[in-house]
């Protein structure tokens, strides 16, 4: 999968340096998937969320933090629309636009 923007994750953890190292896996495992449907991104990471409208969720560092996504997957493209704690996410009010 390809994605937009790496440069939101850099950004985000070096304000939060405990969240590098499980924000980097997270790219890397990402950047090596071929997905084609929620199966396929549950068969990775167990613990995503479809939220829908493209939305996917994922738990990062034990759910300390969480990451949006939109996956696009005739494209094989993932687009990152957030990352926060998860204090920060439950203030989402309308998170299928985000």
């Amino acid at each position: 999968m390809r994605i937009i923007a790496k440069s939101t994750l850099v950004e985000y953890f070096t304000d939060h340096p405990q969240a590098k190292q499980p924000l980097e896996d997270w790219y890397e495992t990402t950047k090596r998937a071929e997905w084609h449907n929620l199966n396929d991104i549950r068969a990775t990471f167990n613990t995503v969320d479809y939220v829908g409208n493209e939305r996917y969720v994922f738990n990062i560092k034990g759910n300390d933090y969480r990451l949006i996504v939109v996956i696009r997957f005739a494209k094989e493209r993932v687009y990152i629309r957030f990352i926060g704690t998860h204090a920060e996410y439950d203030k989402i009010t309308d998170i299928k636009n985000i």
